[in-house]
């Protein structure tokens, strides 16, 4: 009897000679990139380096498409967004020691935003490993014990076999749920040396799914059909398992009010009459919540910013569908599903009974009344204004990308993200310079929409070297900087609880002709022609900078109260 999995395909003719006959020339770089495009790549980001370059002199030999940048934690950041964007694995491609360990804050926000990211990198020569201290350049003890509880796996090459199948290992973690960042290192001297190997030709990978116990998302539904004042948190597990419109029938089925997290912006829709939008930093959506009698909380692991910095206090049951098993329950007591939200929204959707509750949207809008009534009454008018410009100019299918500042804080809360996966920041790790250098390696994914980056002046100089990267590659990006002169959030809450600041002031350069120095235009706006002018620059094509000078401000916090 023969079984499917005992199957195994024959070669043909062609393969054959072409295996016996490997081409001249190659070298270990070779295997690297030839596994890459076996496995569906198209598109690497990353910085050449001494121990890397057998790799990267492959890539002249190959058809993938090289984007490189000028810093590599920059080059870790586009290929984040590459990776979100797509859903695919995005190769980034270092050199050892400095430039692998530079990427290590990029990485650590591809963890937290489950973004599929495939570093490979350069090791000393191999006699160099295990800690030897030989006295390499760049050599550490132990390079890979940098990144272990940074990425979800790591893969350390010994000899040019092991090649293939240690980056096919590592591109099926990357994209098995939750998706994350991973770490492939081989040494210089694997990656130069002359292979006999046939050229690599295949390399399918098949990440498992991660269906829920049946068991549980049966109580869930009994839980989820009998509930008075049922209620959902979405996060961006929703988003990455593409699962939006499964939450929305969900919704409309239970009349649950949905809030999305900022992680999950776009999940659900914004004007929708069960949309409570994204106002975690409110306590008038704190308190819905905690008089929830079933909470279904999808893709959240319930976080600082999500749970409206560990104020939120449930009362009624919580059910929780994650697929990163370390947060389940990790913050509440709740039902926990471990599993791909996509899948456990689909079960349940079997499973629940139909609710009605004409009151839900009533309540809805009376929670955003109070919010907006908080808001309106702290005199926010310009950053208001500002946050609209910046929505009325941006195509809606358009990505943005938002680094870690005010106006981004805003956005968070405020922002409607007109659909599902085009609003990304840094808030998962919370780093400086995130929002430029990701824009471009979305715009690298898909050239056909504009991407928009938002920056404050001391993210902005974090990226300033990347103006070369967006020039050199035509990447259609306008960079939206909002100078401020210094370090604006952390001037709010060095005021506020030491009654000054102290470091946050910044000497900075001109931005605009910065910009057009390294070939780029620039435009200095104000609050009033901000919109004209950002739909302008966004409208035509390549590389833009639009400079805004504004003291922006946050709204009040309620978790302090």
């Amino acid at each position: 009897m023969t079984h499917d999995h005992d199957l195994v395909l024959r070669p043909t003719a062609a393969q054959t000679e072409a295996a016996l006959n490997p081409p001249p020339g190659r070298n270990g770089g070779d295997l690297v990139v030839e596994t890459l495009a076996g496995l569906g790549a198209t598109t690497v980001f990353g910085l050449p380096g001494q121990h890397a370059l057998g790799v990267f002199d492959a890539l002249r030999r190959s058809d993938l498409r090289y984007i490189g940048l000028r810093v590599e934690n920059n080059a870790g950041f586009a290929a984040d967004a590459y990776g979100r964007v797509t859903g695919e694995a995005a190769p980034l491609l270092l050199s050892t020691g400095p430039g692998a360990l530079t990427s290590l804050a990029a990485l650590q926000e591809a963890r937290a935003a489950s973004a599929p990211v495939l570093a490979i990198s350069s090791q000393v020569p191999t006699a160099g490993l295990g800690g030897g201290r030989h006295g390499y350049l760049h050599e550490l003890p132990d390079q890979a014990a940098s990144f272990r509880g940074v990425v979800k796996s790591v893969h350390t090459v010994r000899t040019q076999s092991q090649i293939p199948s240690a980056i096919a290992e590592a591109w099926t973690s990357a994209l098995t749920v939750p998706h994350g960042p991973v770490w492939v290192e081989i040494p210089q001297d694997v990656l130069l040396a002359e292979t006999p190997i046939p050229v690599v030709t295949g390399g399918d990978t098949f990440p498992e799914e991660l269906p829920p116990r049946p068991e549980l998302t049966a109580v869930a539904a009994d839980l989820l059909s009998r509930a008075e004042r049922p209620a959902i948190i979405a996060g961006g597990g929703v988003v990455r398992a593409d699962a939006s419109k499964k939450l929305r029938q969900l919704a409309e089925r239970l009349q649950a009010p949905v809030v999305t997290t900022f992680g999950g912006k776009g999940a659900f829709p914004w004007t929708h009459p069960l949309s409570l939008q994204s106002w975690l930093e409110d306590r008038h959506t704190t308190d819905f919540l905690e008089d929830a009698d079933v909470l279904l909380v999808v893709g959240s692991g319930l976080g600082e910013l999500s749970s409206n910095y560990h104020t939120f206090k449930p009362r009624g049951r919580v059910v929780q569908i994650e697929a990163d098993l370390g947060k389940l329950e990790s913050n509440h007591p709740a039902l926990g599903i471990h599993a791909d939200a996509r899948l456990a929204l689909q079960a349940l959707l079997e499973t629940v009974d139909e609710r009605t509750d004409p009151a839900a949207p009533e309540r809805v809008r009376a929670v955003l009344d109070k919010v907006h009534e908080r808001i309106t009454s702290q005199e926010l008018t310009l950053e208001q204004d500002v946050l609209a410009a910046v929505r009325n100019a941006l195509p809606a299918g358009a990505p943005s990308f938002w680094d870690m500042t005010i106006l981004a804080y805003w956005a968070w809360s405020a922002f409607d993200a007109k659909a599902p996966n085009t609003m990304h920041s840094a808030q998962g790790a919370g780093g400086l310079g995130y929002g430029f250098p990701a824009a471009l390696g979305a715009a690298a994914a898909d050239p056909t929409h504009p991407v928009l980056a938002v920056s404050g002046d001391g993210g902005a100089l974090y990226s300033i070297a990347e103006l070369a990267t967006a020039r050199q590659y035509d990447l259609n990006v306008t960079w939206l900087i909002v100078d401020d002169g210094g370090y604006g959030i952390l001037r709010e809450y060095m005021t506020d609880a030491f009654g000054q600041p102290t470091a946050t002031e910044l000497t900075r350069p001109d931005y605009v002709a910065l910009a057009e120095s390294f070939g780029v235009p620039g435009v200095r706006t104000s609050p009033e022609a901000l919109e004209a002018d950002l739909a302008k620059a966004l409208a035509a094509p390549g590389p833009s900078v639009i400079v805004l000078p504004a003291v922006l401000r946050m709204f009040a916090p309620t978790h302090l109260d």
